[in-house]
This record gives structure tokens, C-alpha cells and sequence, in this order.
């Protein structure tokens, strides 16, 4: 299987694909949308907008997911099998207004 996640490097929404990925031991590509301009038109273009996260799975483009949404479309098609393995982290629910405010605080690069 092959995957694509176009994420941003600090977000709930994007820390919860991640986690879906760990949970399932499943190797994919991180595309970090914030500090690469070119990543982030790449995923406007495949997805056909703006939001993310987007993942992409044998070419099938799930965008706008959160993790329980990645995890529910590979349960329901097979592409994994069904674990006790809990996720790393919340993978229903973007980031706190604290969360948000520190980032904006740390990242001194922004293309959204």
C-alpha cells in the first residue's frame, strides 16, 4: 500500500493520521504542507482543496480527514485488519486555542 499524507508538522488533526499510521504500523510518506509551498499546491491540485489533512492511498485522495476517518475508510476496504493496539494520540479533533497560539508562536514559516 502506498501512502501519502499531506500534513502540517503541529496539529491535532494531523497529529491524529499520524497516530492511525503508528497504530497500524504502516509506512507512508509525511508531507509537510506549512514549510514547503510546492507540498502544499501539490495537495490543492490532487485534492481539489484546500483543507487538510489529505491522505492519499493507492492513488484514492481522502481529503479533509481526520485519523478516525483514514482509519474507518482502510477498515472498511480491507487495507488493514482490525487491532487492540490503541492510537499515540486523539485522532478525532484538530488542536486547543492554546495549541493553536503556541505554534504561532514557534513557526517563523507560514504559507497558509
Amino acid at each position: 500500500m502506498k501512502i501519502k499524507a499531506y500534513l502540517k508538522p503541529q496539529c491535532g488533526w494531523s497529529m491524529g493520521v499520524r497516530a492511525i499510521m503508528s497504530k497500524y504500523d504502516l509506512e507512508y510518506e509525511d508531507i509537510d504542507i506549512i514549510n514547503s509551498q510546492e507540498n502544499y499546491a501539490e495537495m490543492v491540485s490532487k485534492s481539489g482543496q484546500p483543507l487538510s489533512p489529505c491522505v492519499e492511498i493507492d492513488g484514492i485522495m481522502l481529503a479533509d480527514v481526520s485519523g478516525e476517518e483514514v482509519e474507518a475508510y482502510m477498515l472498511e476496504n480491507s487495507l488493514v485488519g482490525s487491532t487492540s493496539k490503541e492510537a499515540n494520540s486523539p485522532t478525532d479533533r484538530g488542536c486547543s486555542d492554546e495549541e493553536h497560539e503556541k505554534m504561532r508562536q514557534s513557526q517563523s514559516v507560514r504559507f497558509l
